[in-house]
């Protein structure tokens, strides 16, 4: 009996470390029929299948700004989130004035162009034009939307605002209630709600000038100015709008070798996230967060970059 508990106990002392449960994370993503959910599926499983020891599980949410309240909250350990508002956060401003939000970088996935498309026939050739006019400045609740007016306050313009869902005014444009509305793109096409109004009437695309260009590159620094080249749409000449970048952040309580963990896995990874998400084909993620980055990387990230010869900027160095 005795040798028996002996091999026993020499055998669970053996089994320990093999037994060893795996590192549970949830990952805050967005809405379920968002391209980007898809995304966020092969971000677990890239997690799942390359990063010893972590297990990562996708929830549905609202997006960037739900995600930031439930990372705070401790119940999601990183998740979706925009360049733009995850500066807000992390500094304390806008919604978050007085509240400053201990996030860090993982990386930034994509960069999403905000396009502003109205019916042809609705005359309106500037973004001055929309000056008493019935227009979406994105869906409810958005990134998007709260961008738009920040970006027309910046610019003093001014839109008769019609508040809904994608699927609400697509309907009402096609059926000539809304003139236009603001969508971001897919790289530097239009995305599918727009490819979707454009079978049933034209449309077309107002741009920045490059006064407006130049204002919003001094006073609004949370985003960028980009250029789209012609073709976003067959018939859509190239202009100028304003961009945000979709990237993932989790909590600076997250531990360095965690977040090494999943960023290695993220750029290790040459076909998943494509396949997921067409437009980033032949993307470079390392580099997009980079260029796109508006927060500190999390010390783990920081790692991946300086282990594979970046240079950081300074805006996207660790602070302690």
């Amino acid at each position: 009996m005795k040798h028996t508990l002996i091999a026993l106990l020499g055998a669970s002392l053996l089994a320990g470390p093999a037994m060893a449960q795996d590192k549970d994370l949830l990952i805050g993503s967005t809405s379920a029929s968002s391209s980007h959910y898809g995304y966020f599926v092969a971000v677990g499983q890239l997690i799942n299948e390359n990063a010893d020891g972590l297990k990562a599980s996708v929830v549905e949410t609202g997006a960037t700004m739900d995600n930031i309240r439930r990372m705070a909250r401790g119940q999601v350990d990183l998740g979706l989130v925009t360049t733009n508002t995850v500066q807000h956060a992390v500094s304390g401003k806008n919604a978050f004035d007085g509240k400053p939000q201990d996030l860090k970088l993982l990386w930034v996935y994509t960069n999403a162009p905000q396009n502003v498309v109205v019916r042809a026939d609705a005359d309106v050739e500037g973004l001055d034009g929309l000056a008493g006019v019935r227009f979406n400045p994105g869906i409810k609740g958005s990134s998007t939307e709260a961008t738009t007016e920040a970006v027309f306050d910046t610019l003093g313009l001014t839109a008769d605002y019609v508040r809904g869902s994608t699927t609400d005014i697509v309907g009402a444009i096609k059926d000539n209630r809304v003139a236009g509305y603001v969508k971001s793109g897919s790289g530097t096409k239009l995305d599918g709600s727009t490819m979707d109004i454009a079978t049933s009437v034209d449309i077309s695309v107002v741009g920045l000038t490059p006064e407006q260009a130049d204002k919003l590159r001094s006073d609004m620094p949370d985003i960028s100015v980009v250029e789209i080249p012609a073709g976003a749409a067959d018939g859509i000449p190239a202009y100028t709008t304003w961009s945000f970048g979709v990237g993932v952040a989790a909590p600076a309580s997250m531990d360095d070798e965690t977040a090494y963990k999943i960023v290695s896995a993220i750029m290790a990874d040459e076909s998943a996230q494509a396949n997921a998400m067409a437009s980033l084909k032949g993307a470079d993620i390392a580099e997009m967060t980079l260029d796109y980055g508006t927060v500190p990387l999390h010390p783990g990230a920081a790692r991946w970059f300086e282990e594979n010869g970046y240079d950081i900027p300074a805006k996207l160095e660790p602070k302690s």
